[in-house]
Protein backbone atom coordinates (compact mmCIF):
# COMPACT_ATOMS: atom_id res chain seq x y z
CA UNK A 1 0.00 0.00 0.00
CA UNK A 2 2.90 2.22 0.90
CA UNK A 3 4.52 1.50 -2.85
CA UNK A 4 1.38 2.95 -4.42
CA UNK A 5 1.06 5.79 -2.66
CA UNK A 6 4.70 6.42 -2.81
CA UNK A 7 4.79 5.71 -6.59
CA UNK A 8 1.26 8.26 -7.00
CA UNK A 9 3.04 10.98 -4.92
CA UNK A 10 6.41 10.67 -7.07
CA UNK A 11 4.33 11.08 -10.36
CA UNK A 12 2.64 14.25 -8.89
CA UNK A 13 6.25 15.81 -7.69
CA UNK A 14 6.95 15.05 -10.99
CA UNK A 15 4.26 16.45 -12.95
CA UNK A 16 4.53 19.94 -10.79
CA UNK A 17 8.35 20.60 -11.08
CA UNK A 18 8.07 19.45 -14.86
CA UNK A 19 5.48 22.23 -15.20
CA UNK A 20 7.09 24.42 -13.32
CA UNK A 21 3.92 24.81 -11.19
CA UNK A 22 3.90 27.07 -7.94
CA UNK A 23 4.96 23.90 -5.61
CA UNK A 24 3.47 25.38 -2.56
CA UNK A 25 0.04 26.25 -4.00
CA UNK A 26 -0.55 22.38 -5.59
CA UNK A 27 0.66 21.39 -2.11
CA UNK A 28 -2.34 23.86 -0.39
CA UNK A 29 -4.74 22.78 -3.26
CA UNK A 30 -4.11 18.92 -2.79
CA UNK A 31 -4.40 19.24 1.12
CA UNK A 32 -7.97 21.35 0.14
CA UNK A 33 -8.92 18.40 -1.40
CA UNK A 34 -7.80 15.99 1.14
CA UNK A 35 -9.27 17.57 3.47
CA UNK A 36 -12.75 18.20 1.57
CA UNK A 37 -12.86 14.22 1.15
CA UNK A 38 -12.12 13.59 5.07
CA UNK A 39 -14.83 15.54 6.18
CA UNK A 40 -17.30 14.42 3.56
CA UNK A 41 -18.39 10.94 3.64
CA UNK A 42 -21.14 11.55 0.47
CA UNK A 43 -18.34 12.50 -1.48
CA UNK A 44 -16.09 9.47 -0.36
CA UNK A 45 -18.46 7.65 -1.28
CA UNK A 46 -19.53 8.82 -5.08
CA UNK A 47 -15.67 8.78 -5.98
CA UNK A 48 -15.23 5.32 -4.53
CA UNK A 49 -18.69 3.93 -5.73
CA UNK A 50 -18.47 1.97 -8.62
CA UNK A 51 -22.32 2.33 -9.09
CA UNK A 52 -21.38 6.13 -9.92
CA UNK A 53 -20.71 6.71 -13.71
CA UNK A 54 -16.96 8.05 -14.21
CA UNK A 55 -18.40 11.00 -15.85
CA UNK A 56 -20.61 12.02 -12.81
CA UNK A 57 -17.60 11.90 -10.83
CA UNK A 58 -15.27 13.84 -12.53
CA UNK A 59 -18.35 16.19 -12.82
CA UNK A 60 -18.17 16.42 -9.52
CA UNK A 61 -14.38 16.78 -9.24
CA UNK A 62 -14.96 19.73 -12.20
CA UNK A 63 -17.69 21.27 -9.76
CA UNK A 64 -14.70 21.16 -6.63
CA UNK A 65 -11.63 21.36 -8.20
CA UNK A 66 -13.29 25.14 -10.08
CA UNK A 67 -14.26 25.91 -6.50
CA UNK A 68 -10.90 26.10 -5.48
CA UNK A 69 -9.62 27.29 -8.75
CA UNK A 70 -7.45 24.07 -8.87
CA UNK A 71 -4.26 23.67 -10.86
CA UNK A 72 -4.87 21.59 -14.09
CA UNK A 73 -2.02 19.23 -13.19
CA UNK A 74 -4.24 18.59 -9.41
CA UNK A 75 -7.48 18.59 -11.34
CA UNK A 76 -5.74 15.54 -13.75
CA UNK A 77 -4.32 14.15 -10.91
CA UNK A 78 -7.56 13.88 -8.79
CA UNK A 79 -9.17 12.51 -11.86
CA UNK A 80 -6.28 9.70 -12.28
CA UNK A 81 -7.20 8.55 -8.47
CA UNK A 82 -10.59 8.82 -9.20
CA UNK A 83 -10.31 6.34 -12.47
CA UNK A 84 -8.26 4.20 -10.77
CA UNK A 85 -10.16 3.87 -7.61
CA UNK A 86 -7.50 4.94 -5.30
CA UNK A 87 -9.31 7.92 -3.32
CA UNK A 88 -9.42 5.52 -0.47
CA UNK A 89 -5.54 6.32 -0.16
CA UNK A 90 -5.96 9.88 -0.81
CA UNK A 91 -4.49 11.04 2.36
CA UNK A 92 -1.54 8.68 2.13
CA UNK A 93 -0.45 9.84 -1.07
CA UNK A 94 -0.55 13.25 0.58
CA UNK A 95 1.08 12.89 2.78
CA UNK A 96 3.94 11.03 0.71
CA UNK A 97 3.48 13.90 -1.63
CA UNK A 98 4.84 16.32 0.46
CA UNK A 99 7.67 14.33 1.85
CA UNK A 100 9.08 13.71 -1.82
CA UNK A 101 8.28 17.55 -3.26
CA UNK A 102 10.17 18.56 -0.36
CA UNK A 103 13.38 15.94 -0.99
CA UNK A 104 13.25 17.19 -4.62
CA UNK A 105 13.40 20.78 -3.31
CA UNK A 106 16.02 20.22 -1.16
CA UNK A 107 13.88 20.79 2.23
CA UNK A 108 14.43 18.58 5.32
CA UNK A 109 11.28 18.70 7.93
CA UNK A 110 12.87 19.10 11.72
CA UNK A 111 11.19 19.27 14.85
CA UNK A 112 12.26 21.75 17.52
CA UNK A 113 11.82 21.56 21.00
CA UNK A 114 12.33 24.53 23.63
CA UNK A 115 11.81 24.91 27.24
CA UNK A 116 9.63 28.52 26.63
CA UNK A 117 8.02 29.54 23.15
CA UNK A 118 10.86 30.82 20.69
CA UNK A 119 10.59 34.06 19.11
CA UNK A 120 10.76 34.92 15.43
CA UNK A 121 14.00 35.99 15.73
CA UNK A 122 15.09 32.77 17.74
CA UNK A 123 12.83 30.70 15.22
CA UNK A 124 15.12 32.18 12.44
CA UNK A 125 18.49 31.71 14.19
CA UNK A 126 17.63 27.93 15.15
CA UNK A 127 16.55 27.53 11.69
CA UNK A 128 19.44 29.71 9.78
CA UNK A 129 21.95 27.34 11.89
CA UNK A 130 20.47 23.98 11.19
CA UNK A 131 20.43 24.60 7.67
CA UNK A 132 23.82 25.55 7.89
CA UNK A 133 24.55 21.89 9.52
CA UNK A 134 22.53 19.80 7.40
CA UNK A 135 23.42 22.01 3.92
CA UNK A 136 18.98 21.86 3.56
CA UNK A 137 16.58 24.48 3.57
CA UNK A 138 14.41 23.72 6.97
CA UNK A 139 10.68 23.20 7.52
CA UNK A 140 10.50 23.54 11.34
CA UNK A 141 7.94 22.26 13.24
CA UNK A 142 7.78 23.74 17.13
CA UNK A 143 7.00 21.95 20.10
CA UNK A 144 7.41 23.13 24.14
CA UNK A 145 9.11 20.86 26.37
CA UNK A 146 9.36 22.03 29.91
CA UNK A 147 11.62 19.43 31.11
CA UNK A 148 14.36 20.80 29.73
CA UNK A 149 15.48 23.36 31.19
CA UNK A 150 16.32 25.90 28.37
CA UNK A 151 18.17 25.73 25.08
CA UNK A 152 16.91 23.59 22.07
CA UNK A 153 16.96 19.90 20.71
CA UNK A 154 16.38 19.61 17.15
CA UNK A 155 15.16 16.32 15.54
CA UNK A 156 15.98 16.08 12.12
CA UNK A 157 15.24 12.24 10.92
CA UNK A 158 16.91 10.01 12.82
CA UNK A 159 19.63 12.50 13.67
CA UNK A 160 19.23 14.73 17.05
CA UNK A 161 21.39 17.80 18.15
CA UNK A 162 20.39 18.37 21.39
CA UNK A 163 21.71 21.97 22.39
CA UNK A 164 19.27 21.87 25.60
CA UNK A 165 20.58 22.68 29.20
CA UNK A 166 19.09 19.17 30.22
CA UNK A 167 21.72 17.52 27.44
CA UNK A 168 24.61 19.39 28.74
CA UNK A 169 24.56 18.80 32.16
CA UNK A 170 23.73 14.52 31.24
CA UNK A 171 27.14 15.06 28.98
CA UNK A 172 29.15 17.04 32.08
CA UNK A 173 27.33 13.72 34.61
CA UNK A 174 28.31 11.31 31.85
CA UNK A 175 32.27 12.74 31.91
CA UNK A 176 32.26 13.13 35.45
CA UNK A 177 31.10 9.15 36.00
CA UNK A 178 33.16 7.56 33.39
CA UNK A 179 36.49 9.73 35.19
Amino acid sequence: MAAVASRYARALVEVILSQKVDADIARQQLNAIVEAVEESDELRRVWESPAVLPAQKRAVLDGIAGQIKALKPIRNFMAVLIDHRRIGMLKDIARQFEVELDKELGFTEVEVSSARPLSPGEKRAVETRVESMTGKKVRARYVTDTQLLGGVVVRAGSTIYDGSVRGQLEKMRAELSAG
